[in-house]
């Protein structure tokens, strides 16, 4: 039996859909109704309960841009030197952390910024099962989004560095209370379309059948 999509544009989306930062076009703007049309797709995801409710904070003022960029810039200069030296052990890692430091720096720039946001709020003891179910009901929008993104040849990367300080983030904005904001994406279109699926290890490396083994898996 023929599979329903073709396989191989698919595949290509899926294992291309990178984390881009040095490559977006700073100097592009891109069209509202190209966003919108990116998140009428996200509007397609699963959500717990089928509650729907998620909600988008697109920032394109130059103004707004520059001052959530300048909160950014704070965070990731106290907090990236410490990830980089406790987690970036091989090349590959470093050079996400390159580009980390290089999109704080440049984040004004960006034509760009979106905050998906979910309705509710933790309490002061979050539990595992509600925790997950909040974030189940926006991150497999955000992922639609990403991949809607890319197919029009435009990139993003998900941050969430800013939420240390939503506080000041949600007074900027404008953002309600009952809102939980869960990361910031810089969106652009990039320069040039060409992204090469990442080094990733085998996946019998990492899955597990039937039981958990404490040893590495084994098919």
């Amino acid at each position: 039996m023929s599979a329903p999509f073709d396989l191989l544009e698919t595949d290509r989306l899926l294992s291309t859909t990178r984390a881009v930062r040095r490559r977006l076009d700073l100097e592009r703007s891109v069209e509202r109704e190209l966003l919108l049309e990116c998140i009428s797709l996200a509007q397609q995801a699963p959500t717990a309960s089928n509650t729907q409710s998620w909600r988008w904070m697109i920032v394109t003022d130059a103004q707004l841009r520059a001052q959530l960029a300048g909160l950014y810039r704070e965070i990731s200069e106290q907090a990236l030197p410490g990830a980089r030296k406790h987690f970036a052990r091989d090349a590959q890692t470093e050079r996400v952390y390159d580009s980390a430091e290089w999109l704080g720096q440049h984040l004004h720039e960006v034509p760009v910024l979106v905050i998906p946001c979910v309705e509710n709020r933790f309490g002061p003891s979050p539990d595992a099962a509600g925790a997950a179910s909040l974030y189940g009901s926006i991150f497999p929008a955000i992922w639609s989004f990403q991949l809607a993104l890319r197919s029009r040849g435009l990139g993003s990367t998900l941050t969430t560095i800013h939420l240390y300080r939503a506080d000041e983030v949600a007074k900027l904005l404008g953002i309600p209370e009952s809102m939980t904001q869960v990361a910031l994406l810089p969106v652009a279109y990039t320069r040039g379309t060409a992204f090469k699926p990442a080094r990733r290890p085998p996946p019998e490396s990492i899955t597990h059948w039937n039981r958990w083994q404490d040893e590495d898996p084994v098919a």
